[in-house]
């Protein structure tokens, strides 16, 4: 069975507006008792206010189908150094699963600069942050996303921030976020399945698409985002399937398609057979 990773914005809702489609997919992945996980690389609400988020527009969905970055980078810095601390740039969400994984929020000689999403850090805090990382404290960085969507356009997203404090100390971010294969892989092992068995279906390349091409996962690209097909001419890498839009797609043919497309290598049966000229076949 194929477990799903499934990017949220501009896949399943534009803002406030869900859509068309999206919660037929999600109802026939649970009605089939198919694993999937919404990712999202926002650090701002916890994974039960995204769930609440999700189900207002509709979907049937309970808070352990959600995944954040924020997650993801706790548990990083429990696993690096357990029990440490933290001077956070960010909001409720990063907070919340910094204290869930045994960590304190601190305005003094923190382990670690921890930056996420947000919309009331001030220039008084980056300095703040600048002379922490100077003094021996590590850059983290949740994502390295230039900018976050709004439903009026767009903001400066954790990357550009991140970005700042980059420059300003000389200090390269050390990001968990998606395409990182932490975030991955962790969101793997609360789905249960393996990367040959898992799908990630998102609208941006160098994220999801990314992410999922350098583990091995198979990719959806869908069309409702900032990606378009001539896109794709930039990129050296591909998504296994194109859609216009979540939609399309139907796990239960996903399903079918993706295992046919396993392909397997068979060795030559003869001793003098040319060692070079395995046949490959779809099984």
């Amino acid at each position: 069975m194929f477990g799903y990773l499934i990017d949220m914005d501009a896949v399943i809702y534009y803002g406030s507006r869900l859509i068309p489609g999206a919660d037929r997919f999600i109802q026939e992945l649970r009605a089939a008792g198919v694993p999937f996980l919404f990712l999202t690389n926002n650090s701002q609400r916890t994974r039960r206010d995204v769930a609440t988020r999700l189900q207002r527009l509709g979907m049937d969905v309970e808070e352990e189908h959600v995944f954040t970055c924020a997650m993801a980078t706790a548990r990083f810095l429990a696993q690096q150094r357990p029990g440490g601390t933290a001077y956070v740039i960010g909001e409720g969400g990063l907070m919340t699963a910094l204290h869930h994984n045994g960590y304190a929020i601190v305005d003094k000689d923190p382990d670690y600069v921890v930056v996420g999403e947000g919309r009331t850090f001030t220039f008084e805090m980056v300095e703040t942050a600048l002379g922490m990382i100077r003094g021996g404290a590590k850059l983290i960085a949740t994502n390295l996303d230039p900018n976050c969507p709004t439903q009026t356009g767009a903001r400066p997203g954790c990357g550009a921030l991140a970005a700042m404090l980059e420059t300003a100390s000389g200090i390269k971010a050390f990001s968990v976020g998606k395409p990182s294969p932490f975030m991955l892989c962790d969101a793997m092992r609360e789905l249960g399945t393996a990367a040959e068995h898992t799908i990630i279906i998102g609208d941006t390349m160098g994220t999801d698409i990314l992410g999922g091409v350098q583990l091995g996962l198979k990719t959806i690209l869908v069309l409702t985002g900032s990606t378009r097909r001539q896109d794709l001419e930039r990129h050296a890498y591909r998504p296994d399937k194109i859609v216009e839009s979540i939609a399309e797609l139907d796990p239960a043919a996903l399903a079918e398609e993706f295992a046919a497309a396993r392909a397997v290598v068979r060795l030559p049966s003869s001793a003098h057979a040319d060692p070079f000229a395995a046949e490959t076949r779809v099984s």
